[in-house]
């Protein structure tokens, strides 16, 4: 079949179809554990964060759309159960889902996602923000219409996200940390 072409120019295999892009997905929560921002970044497109009532099925669903695997981390026990939770949106059954906290802890990563984030050198501007101070962050938001509270904890989630995929670059030997 490939008689005319040099070795380096014959692929006698299946023709693959293209991978779709990864997607990366973190949300965050109120301190009665309903979805505050969900965040997601998907490699071909910019990154998008919904927020408040803007959180929809539909609208995770149209960004989401033509993914691959959705990453997260700590996503297949916290993340994607909220999300089915709050919007009867099942995502695992949708796509191909990776929770990235498993091959940290395979390597003995132990810890939760900024611990890991230290150990493997992927830095963030949010620095010595966590889960709790997310949701004081959400309630000053709430509370005091403080909108430098919110863009400090759209930061904190982009930041998330985007260190999702480095992480993942990481795991896959992509980066080196």
């Amino acid at each position: 079949m490939c008689s005319n072409l040099s070795t380096h120019e014959c692929y006698d295999g299946p023709v693959l179809a293209p991978e779709k892009p990864r997607s990366y997905l973190d949300i965050e929560t109120a301190f009665d554990q309903s979805l505050t921002i969900v965040g997601m970044l998907r490699e071909d497109r910019e990154i998008v964060q919904l927020v408040g009532t803007r959180i929809t099925a539909e609208a995770i669903l149209e960004y989401l759309d033509g993914s691959g695997v959705i990453h997260t981390y700590n996503g297949h026990s916290f993340d994607l159960p909220r999300i089915r939770g709050e919007l009867g949106l099942d995502l695992r059954r949708r796509f191909r889902s990776r929770d990235l906290m498993h091959d940290c802890w395979k390597r003995k990563w132990m810890g939760g996602f900024k611990k890991v984030e230290e150990r493997v050198g992927i830095a963030r501007q949010s620095k010595g923000i966590d889960g709790w101070a997310a949701m004081q962050l959400w309630e000053k938001y709430m509370d005091e219409d403080n909108l430098e509270a919110l863009q400090t904890l759209l930061l904190y989630n982009r930041e998330d996200v985007e260190n999702l995929w480095k992480l993942r670059e990481i795991l896959d030997g992509a980066v080196r940390p």
